[in-house]
């Protein structure tokens, strides 16, 4: 025992330490503490890679899984479809009255006329409802025409809505007609009109235009008010809309079925709506589904290879290879959507009030699908969301559609920008503390009378010194208020009357402004740079930013990591530094925030539009947080270290 107790009492001294334990403990704590400083760089390095490389696996065949319906009520495909061939021919007189008007130029009051006049034959209450937005670049007006077909079986306290704009989404809107679509929507409620099975008020929407008429209209639906919009009263009302379909039909027949989803400012539906009308598509009717208007080039070899031609042909071989191509280009289109806080159809103006919509889009194609497969898969997926007690809640707001049945969830993909984010905070908070802390050649440069704390680690003395706060802050400031200044520019009629020359002019006023920052003092030897205390803040709340953001819209905050994280870690000042040298890093900061007023003027409009009839937050977000964000740092190599 006693040789046992001795074994004992010794291990204790070796990993306690001999005298006070207290006094080991803060000894074994500061090691530890000293250890991780020092491999605080590597730290660092290890999470900007381990992030920025799971950026680039995210289209990885290895990660995803396979959709599935997680809310039981929808049943889909359980019901037998009666759309015939003589709701086709109604669609097709349809059809042929469209074009009539669109040939004779009918005004768009005429056309909304016509489909009121339509459902009102039907013995379907309609109505038509004018608008005018009045935006920066120009008013904006059109009559919508709706009607509400009352739930036999309910009180009308909930509602489905099937709609199609006047103009399909084919370039964005570029003025491609949806004439197919409207005439579907109009055919369509002449068929539901017969049946008496529908707990659900059906609410049809024709909007005019691409995306204002619905904006117009659904905002006054839901009471909302817009200040730039005068917009008719709705005198047909109906219940809280649970869901929400769109037709999108250009050509003259289709291949295959498109799913559009993305919603105003990143906002996703719940994915069991898509998935239960992907399985009506493929099961019930026979329509291929696709994610967006991707033809896959393995399907159809008359299209070009997603894989560049430099590759070896053992490479584009792959099958892995070929599916990350696949996957990639999907990612990266809703990436695009997203990030932008662009709606990628009508159906994206519904998510603001809480409404789960996406857009059906017909691939143009010669054959061999029309208006008898839309017609049933249209009808099948009504029947679907009919059944519904409840919203839409079991399954995921928060998913990455790589393909028609394969997602990723959350959690494969959110690392990548939160190990980013991290790295960046490690990065802001190890530059705050060595402005800190000074060091002193030798033992007799510090006056231990005057210094509070002097630590002595590898043979060099350490003592604290003063940061400053107060500057770097108001740099931060005056540079937010440069952004906003910079929003107003951008978005006044000074801007839009000509924007390639505006821009330039803007890009080199706001890239000078923060010059005048150079009159300001270099900091004495025993305070730490403002430049220095400036970059820990702007890493830190650039990181705060990115970790936020990726849980609510993970696309802009990928972007965000790509273009912040390096650049801003990266910024660095110094005394010895020239003056030219530092003039030239600041104005390589300044093409990269303020570069797209002179390369992007068209986008640059695009987002200043949907900002101004939309509401999104892209443009404002740019100006306000991204550009000072970049700018401080290129302040971090213009100011004196």
């Amino acid at each position: 025992m006693d040789r046992l107790r001795n074994g004992l009492r010794r291990l204790k001294e070796k990993f306690r330490g001999q005298g006070n334990p207290t006094v080991a403990k803060i000894r074994r704590q500061r090691a530890l503490r000293e250890r991780v400083w020092r491999g605080l760089p590597y730290i660092r390095l290890l999470l900007f890679a381990v992030g920025y490389l799971w950026l680039l696996v995210i289209p990885s065949s290895k990660l995803g899984q396979g959709t599935y319906i997680d809310e039981n009520a929808l049943q889909p495909g359980q019901v037998n479809t009666y759309w015939s061939w003589g709701e086709v021919h109604r669609a097709d007189r349809v059809l042929e009255d469209l074009e009539q008007l669109r040939h004779r130029n009918a005004s768009r009051d005429e056309i909304a006329r016509y489909a009121a006049a339509e459902f009102e034959k039907y013995g379907i209450p309609a109505r038509t409802q004018q608008y005018s937005f009045d935006a920066v670049a120009g008013s904006v007006n059109g009559t919508n025409a709706y009607a509400v077909l009352q739930s036999p079986r309910a009180s009308g306290t909930e509602a489905i809505v099937i709609s199609a704009s006047w103009l399909s989404r084919t370039g964005e809107g570029d003025g491609t007609l949806n004439m197919r679509g409207v005439a579907t929507v109009i055919a369509l409620a002449s068929y539901l009109k017969k049946s008496s099975l529908w707990s659900k008020d059906l609410v049809f929407v024709i909007s005019d235009g691409y995306l204002d008429g619905m904006q117009a209209w659904i905002t006054t639906y839901h009471g909302e008010t817009q200040p730039n919009l005068k917009a008719e009263p709705l005198s047909l009302q109906s219940g809280v809309i649970w869901t929400a379909l769109n037709v999108d039909y250009p050509g003259h027949s289709f291949s295959h079925l498109g799913l559009f989803f993305e919603g105003l400012n990143g906002r996703l539906p719940n994915q069991d709506l898509m998935n239960a009308v992907s399985l009506i598509s493929r099961w019930t009717v026979g329509v291929p589904v696709l994610v967006y208007d991707h033809i896959d080039p393995r399907e159809d070899q008359s299209l070009p290879s997603l894989l560049p031609a430099w590759l070896p042909e053992v490479v584009k071989g792959n099958a892995d290879v070929q599916e990350y191509a696949t996957r990639a280009r999907s990612i990266r289109r809703h990436m695009n959507y997203q990030a932008r806080g662009a709606a990628s159809g009508v159906h994206g103006l519904f998510h603001q009030f809480r409404i789960d919509a996406f857009t059906m889009f017909a691939i143009p194609a010669t054959g061999p699908h029309g208006f008898h497969a839309l017609g049933r898969v249209l009808e099948s997926s009504l029947r679907t969301c009919n059944n519904l007690l409840e919203r839409l809640h079991a399954s995921f707001f928060f998913y990455l559609l790589v393909a028609p049945g394969t997602f990723m969830k959350i959690g494969s993909y959110l690392p990548s920008a939160i190990l980013v984010g991290t790295a960046m905070l490690f990065t802001g908070l190890g530059v705050w503390v060595d402005a800190g802390w000074t060091s002193a050649e030798s033992l007799a440069a510090i006056d231990t009378k005057s210094e509070k704390v002097a630590l002595q680690r590898a043979g060099k003395m350490w003592r604290r010194r003063h940061r400053p706060v107060l500057q770097p802050v108001v740099i931060m400031v005056i540079t937010h208020v440069l952004g906003v200044l910079l929003f107003l520019l951008v978005s006044s009629s000074w801007y839009a009357t000509n924007p390639k020359i505006n821009g330039p002019v803007l890009y080199l006023l706001l890239s000078a402004a923060p010059l005048l920052f150079r009159v300001i003092p270099p900091a004495p030897p025993t305070h730490a740079s403002i430049s220095s205390v400036l970059k820990a803040f702007n890493l830190c709340f650039a990181s705060a930013l990115i970790s936020i953001t990726s849980v609510l819209n993970f696309s802009l905050a990928a972007t965000l990591a790509v273009f912040l994280g390096l650049p801003l870690s990266l910024a660095v000042s110094s005394r010895t530094s020239e003056s030219s040298t530092r003039l030239g890093k600041y104005a390589a900061y300044s093409a990269l925030a303020l570069g797209w007023l002179v390369l992007c003027p068209e986008e640059t409009q695009k987002a200043i539009w949907n900002w101004d009839v939309l509401r999104v937050w892209f443009a404002p977000f740019v100006c306000i947080v991204y550009v000072p964000l970049v700018l401080q740092a290129g302040l971090v190599g213009l100011l004196s270290g």
